[in-house]
């Protein structure tokens, strides 16, 4: 079995939120304990640093969109040190900064299975559907955006980053946990057709049935890529984000829902994001994220003799 190379980028930036604290994310997840988390489970782990890039001006949103140079600039970075470590067959995982970040990440990634053949799934887990575009956000917030512009709808410095418009398809991507979503954003995401497991569906079936549909189809040649934004978890559990939405997942469900993407055996890229340690109790939200990063890689509470 070969050993997984691992590759760490820091995107300390909340240009795309509407609260300031994000940008001291990726070293919160250090102090936590992410590097030597991963190696446990016999990862050769690169911590490429942080990524460097505007500060938050702190600027109202011009046109419907707060900070758009910043988050253009932020986002192409990101791609393109995305693109570095794919191109070396590493598994990269990037610490934000906000989920506007994902527009950078998923491009690269989609960027990449294009080229090698490789069939691009992806995880989303969020409190939001991130769907929002100029005309239907109340904030201009470009952190509500992401899936919106990689799926084609937003302006072209976004959209573009990846070179390919749309950067996804909407059967590539799968959300989970949603529990707030505008009223506009909630007949875009219907007509767009995006498979959305919200909370409501989760309470009915099960985390175990929901994940079992949302990873239905992955397969060998399947490139598959989780977008984890730490509100997706309820806030008793994980106070240190900025836009806390109470009724979320426990920390079982949570676990059970990296321990059954560890199962697939697929993971080949990682977002994990929105961490806010201003807003933490004494960093318990760092140090559960990293407790599933822990599961994604492999940790159960027993060895599993059988399915």
């Amino acid at each position: 079995m070969t050993t997984p190379l691992v590759s760490i980028i820091g995107v300390p930036t909340d240009v795309g939120a509407g609260r300031c604290g994000a940008r001291m994310g990726p070293e919160a997840l250090r102090v936590a304990g992410i590097v030597k988390a991963i190696a446990r489970f016999g990862a050769e782990v690169r911590d490429c640093g942080n990524l460097s890039g505007p500060s938050n001006p702190e600027l109202p949103a011009i046109n419907g969109f707060r900070h758009m140079p910043e988050v253009v600039a932020w986002n192409r970075s990101l791609h393109a040190a995305v693109h570095v470590e794919l191109e070396e067959g590493r598994l990269p995982i990037i610490l934000g900064g906000d989920h506007c970040l994902a527009i950078g990440s998923i491009s690269a990634i989609a960027c990449h299975c294009r080229k090698t053949g490789k069939k691009l799934q992806i995880l989303w887990f969020d409190a939001h559907a991130d769907f929002n575009t100029a005309t239907l956000t109340p904030s201009g917030n470009i952190h509500g955006m992401p899936v919106a512009c990689l799926c084609g709808h937003g302006p072209a410095e976004l959209t573009r980053i990846g070179g390919t418009v749309p950067a996804i398809l909407p059967h590539q991507i799968r959300q989970i946990g949603i529990r707030c979503v505008d009223a506009g954003e909630k007949r875009f995401l219907a007509e767009i057709g995006i498979e959305v497991f919200d909370m409501r569906y989760v309470d009915e079936v099960g985390m175990r049935a929901t994940m079992e549909q949302a990873l239905a189809g992955i397969c060998p040649e399947t490139h598959l890529h989780v977008s984890l934004d730490l509100d997706f978890l309820d806030p008793e559990i994980a106070p240190g984000v900025g836009t806390t939405v109470r009724g979320g997942p426990t920390y079982r469900e949570a676990q059970l829902c990296m321990e059954m993407i560890a199962d697939t055996g697929r993971l080949c890229s990682l977002d994990i994001v929105e961490l806010n340690p201003a807003l933490d109790r004494r960093n318990m939200t760092a140090e559960l994220a990293v407790d599933l990063v822990e599961s994604l890689f492999g940790k159960s509470i027993l060895m599993r003799m059988h399915q």
